[in-house]
């Protein structure tokens, strides 16, 4: 299983933030929700397919309720298209319930969960972490274990209290020299790792 955290600081943590007045929210104003709709859609969509080894840990902290931690994984349950992605999210954070970890729709799960707390849970799994940045090793050079964990931030980036304590835990990698979208690092990083099972059998 490959997991990917998506993390940012700005995406709406309600559903009726992500609503907007009118019932018609803005995606750029809350919090640049596109980024984590086209982030979702890189994780999990192919053509005519989808991925089930993958999943997909969003972590938000914006208004009103921060943090929350969205986690997902594709089922055959789960109606999901890429023009509901959006929707999707929004049902999601409306059926938070305090206290608990709740799976709100198949493979769907939301809970109050800090970032450190959700990479702090994946490492004491056994999981690799990997943060993506542009300074790091390449990734075509780098050993990847099996269910490993890659860690990118939106157009801000990751916080900078919690980089610095995840420098410590985490290996550095990189996917190019240039800078690329959040949903391009992920398309990438899939590929890599695709490259690498179809080898292997």
């Amino acid at each position: 299983m490959r997991h990917f955290v998506y993390f940012s600081s700005k995406a709406v943590t309600s559903g009726k933030a992500l609503s907007g007045e009118k019932g018609k929210g803005d995606l750029m104003k809350a919090g640049r929700m596109d980024i984590a709709i086209h982030s979702i859609i890189s994780a999990f969509f192919l053509s005519h397919a989808f991925r089930k080894d993958v999943k997909m840990h969003l972590v938000f902290y914006g208004p009103p309720d921060p943090p929350k931690h969205i986690e997902m994984q594709i089922k055959d349950e789960l109606e999901i298209s890429k023009k509901d992605v959006g929707n999707l999210i929004k049902k999601i954070l409306y059926k938070y319930t305090p206290g608990k970890k709740k799976e709100v729709l198949p493979g769907c799960f939301i809970e109050k969960k800090s970032f450190l707390g959700v990479i702090d849970e994946l490492m004491n799994e056994g999981k690799k972490i990997f943060i993506l940045d542009k300074k790091g090793k390449s990734i075509r050079k780098e050993t990847i274990p099996e269910n490993s964990v890659f860690v990118i931030g939106d157009h801000e980036g990751l916080p900078a209290k919690e980089l610095k304590r995840l420098k410590k835990i985490a290996t550095k990698i990189s996917v190019g020299p240039k800078m690329y979208f959040a949903s391009q690092v992920i398309t990438i990083v899939n590929n890599e790792l695709d490259i690498r099972e179809a080898e292997r059998s």
